[in-house]
């Protein structure tokens, strides 16, 4: 199951915008918005996740690649660690190591990888323990 989808934008104001007054439509609400950061999230109204995530890249440029991620929910914590590992048997790419990031919320436990062709992926769990 996913838990969260980002994509990059270069205007955060005008996406914010276009996607506060389009994603009404499809039964989305906003459930997060800080413009000093940048950020916004969308979610269905009765559902904490998946979330819909419209951001800034946190470095360089938006483009394909460097904003956009898909997050799948793990779980276990363990899970998140053999998946990470598994990947990177595969050929993927180191992007963060399996950990808590409690800047995300205090029991958020991911790992984030690139795939073979660059795309970035985050599995996570975000139960207690």
């Amino acid at each position: 199951m996913v838990s969260h989808a980002t994509v990059a934008v270069g205007d955060f104001g005008r996406a914010h915008e276009f996607y506060n007054t389009l994603l009404p439509v499809i039964g989305l609400c906003r459930s997060f918005y800080e413009p000093e950061r940048q950020m916004a999230s969308f979610r269905q109204p009765d559902m904490p996740r998946p979330l819909f995530f419209v951001t800034t890249p946190f470095e360089g440029e938006a483009t394909p690649g460097n904003g956009p991620m898909i997050a799948f929910s793990c779980d276990t914590r363990a899970v998140v660690d053999e998946v990470y590992a598994k990947a990177l048997e595969l050929g993927a790419t180191d992007e963060g190591k399996p950990g808590m990031r409690p800047q995300y919320h205090p029991h958020y436990y991911g790992c984030y990888i690139r795939d073979l062709d660059g795309n970035k992926i985050c599995f996570v769990c975000h139960d207690a323990g």
